[in-house]
């Protein structure tokens, strides 16, 4: 009987870990993005002020057709839930958006909360 429970918990422990979610609250930074696009955002980690959550488009289906994600990578400012920015790879998946424009995303967010 143990044994069958620890089973359980761990399938439940497994599919909350594959259907990620993008948290509700705060600032969050979401790249999608797929190993086939073979690009990567470099300086997602070097973003202040926010979270970030990663979303593999290859595992996340519902994920990508719920935030319309037509090209990888794509990078989504939410703020409490809700969408306020995107930027979006060119038809080459180059993602063209720097550094210092997603941040300056970012600062213009919490600003707007004074």
């Amino acid at each position: 009987m143990k044994k069958i429970f620890l089973l359980v918990v761990f399938l439940l422990i497994s599919l909350i870990v594959k259907s990620q979610v993008i948290p509700s609250e705060g600032l969050i930074i979401a790249e999608f993005n797929a190993p086939f696009s073979g690009t990567q955002c470099e300086y997602l980690d070097e973003l202040t002020d926010c979270d970030l959550a990663k979303i593999d488009i290859s595992t996340q289906p519902k994920l990508q057709a719920k935030h319309k994600i037509v090209v990888v990578p794509t990078i989504i400012v939410f703020y409490d839930g809700e969408e306020v920015a995107r930027f979006q790879a060119n038809i080459m998946m180059k993602l063209e958006a720097t550094q210092e424009e997603v941040q300056d995303k970012i600062d213009e967010t919490i600003m707007s909360d004074f």
